[in-house]
């Protein structure tokens, strides 16, 4: 028997796109001579559709477009299908379910409904979703198939969240009792960093438990703030991992990985999330988030603001990658503090990867809004703006400047402003509202600040290899200290402490969830900074929620998996 597991790249409600996209897999499975194909977790509907699942019409219409497939395109193979379906056809209040649809030979075999749903960080399948009751297997070629789906398989433990499964049924425990040759897991698993080595270890566990091959396949592509890998693996019976691919599109065949159970079992294959570095699953993760994210909200170009700085260098980078520097414009927006060299890395980097710039000074705006704004500050009692420095109004001010231009260039020319700020200083506040935190798409938000300089060196290192004729990000832009440039020889570090100080913080506050005590006591990093640095985030709150979707990479991101209060007292 062949097994062909093909991670697709659905767009969420785009149902006969989808559609098509299972057909052409079909063809390619029946073209490898394919006994079976399995799509990832919601291939049809795309993940997650969220309130789309609230609308009847969508989810009849994503229930007629898998009858339609299963019954047109099934000659001579079994299909195995996720979408959404209802619990009850005859019943439009009785729910819906996260399902797999069997089909052979133009006939439905059978289906499953997702038993368990995870609702925390970025799922809610609680919310949408009514859970599955019953274990399934099928029979093909003379194997017993079980099926389940991503968290049925994953029950929390790849992200921290076991316990809330403590008094579940396990559906793999329901599926060894009825005995299996094979368990067949789709999933719809978003992209984080270090979270593909803990599938590798939880598919081979189960693998071994089992006694049986276990083959899982994940959705690619990027929706919104999430970003799927496409990581397809097959683990035979003793807990080797026999295939791998997919992982961001590439290692297969066709667009297929295939499981030939009439072929030998290697001791050992490579797992391409285990053998690659962080750098480069990040790397490639961003720019098929950004690569996605134009492509399926209809974008063409992008605009990204130049400062000189290694934020905006690397946005610059990543947009180049997702969709080639003819489509990238440069604008670099000098102000009344802005050094030299900042403008002349600017123009360098432009050059070195091939994309248009621009520059469009500010001062001229500045002093327009200043002699607007002093009149009112001298009769409110206050100094006119840059009298007394630092001013926070007038570091703001430039900003804001330079916000509404970028936007304006966004307006007139239909290209999406990319935004350059990093996890870092959004979870600080060091950022301005109206002003850099402008624009549709919050690359590095999810990116600390260390982590920018890392990934950074190391595209300058593989710059060849990645497709760039030069390394793209001037040396001096990743050497010099950081500086906002918004008063003279400002740095960043007059505001905020050294960054990999910070970013610790921000890791064990953010991600790891711990009280400002606990980090004093683990760390030792002085008590006054990092009760500073939690209050900070405490405090910002408000502008994380104003800011542009942002593309998720680690364990906490801040979005929609952290629901935060703003108006709250706790530390």
């Amino acid at each position: 028997m062949r097994i062909a597991l093909a991670p697709l790249n659905p767009t969420v409600g785009a149902l006969e796109h989808n559609a098509s996209l299972v057909a052409n897999a079909i063809g390619r499975a029946k073209a490898s001579d394919c006994d079976v194909l399995v799509t990832p977790e919601l291939a049809l509907s795309g993940y997650p559709p969220k309130d789309l699942l609230y609308r009847p019409s969508f989810v009849d219409a994503c229930a007629a477009a898998a009858k339609r497939i299963g019954e047109h395109h099934t000659d001579g193979i079994t299909l195995v299908l996720g979408t959404p379906l209802p619990t009850d056809p005859t019943d439009p209040d009785s729910g819906v379910a996260n399902s797999l649809v069997v089909y052979r030979d133009g006939q439905l075999v059978d289906y499953y409904d997702k038993r368990l749903l995870p609702t925390y960080d970025v799922f809610d399948e609680d919310r949408y979703f009514t859970p599955g009751r019953r274990a399934v297997v099928i029979e093909a070629k003379g194997k017993r198939i079980g099926l389940a789906i991503c968290e049925d398989l994953w029950r929390g433990e790849d992200a921290g969240f076991a316990w809330r499964y403590r008094t579940s049924q396990d559906p793999v425990a329901a599926l060894e009792q009825l005995g299996v040759d094979v368990l067949i897991s789709p999933s719809a698993s978003p992209f984080t960093l270090g979270k593909g080595k803990r599938h590798h270890e939880l598919v081979s566990r189960h693998a071994k438990r089992l006694g049986a091959h276990v083959l899982s396949v994940n959705q690619l592509g990027g929706d919104d703030d999430l970003v799927f890998d496409g990581h397809t693996l097959i683990y035979s019976p003793d807990g080797a991992l026999r295939r791998a691919g997919g992982l961001f599109g590439e290692g297969l065949r066709d667009g297929l990985l295939i499981c030939d159970f009439e072929r030998p079992t290697p001791d050992e294959a490579d797992d391409p999330v285990v053998a690659l570095d962080d750098e480069e699953l990040l790397y490639r993760a961003l720019v098929l988030g950004v690569k996605d994210y134009l492509r399926k909200t209809g974008f063409e170009r992008a605009l990204v603001a130049l400062s000189g700085g290694i934020d905006s260098a690397l946005t610059a980078v990543l947009a180049c990658a997702a969709i080639g520097s003819e489509r990238v414009t440069g604008v670099s927006l000098p102000g009344m503090y802005s050094s030299d060299h900042s403008m002349v890395d600017a123009t360098e980097l432009a050059s070195n990867l091939g994309m248009p710039c621009m520059s469009v000074p500010i001062r001229e705006g500045e002093n327009a809004l200043a002699g607007m704004l002093n009149p009112a500050l001298v009769e409110l009692g206050q100094k006119p703006l840059g009298e007394e420095l630092p001013d926070v109004a007038q570091e703001n001010l430039q900003s804001r400047v330079r916000g509404v231009v970028m936007m304006a260039l966004s307006n007139r020319t239909g290209a999406i402003l990319l935004t350059t700020g990093n996890k870092s200083e959004l979870a600080v506040g060091y950022c301005t509202l109206y002003g850099d935190m402008n624009g549709g798409l919050a690359v590095l938000s999810d990116v600390p600040k260390t982590l920018v300089f890392r990934l950074s060196r190391w595209i300058n290192e593989h710059a060849e290899r990645l497709g760039f004729e030069t390394p793209p990000i001037p040396q001096r832009t990743i050497d010099k200290p950081p500086s906002a440039e918004l008063r003279p020889d400002q740095k960043d570090t007059d505001s905020l402490p050294e960054y990999h100080i910070l970013d610790e913080i921000i890791e064990r506050h953010v991600e790891g969830r711990q009280s400002a005590a606990a980090i004093i006591e683990a760390t030792g990093i002085d008590a006054a900074v990092v009760q500073r640095i939690a209050r900070l985030i405490r405090l910002n709150e408000y502008k994380r929620q104003q800011l542009a979707i942002g593309i998720k990479v680690t364990g906490v991101a801040f979005g929609a998996g952290r629901r935060m209060p703003i108006a709250q007292g706790w530390a």
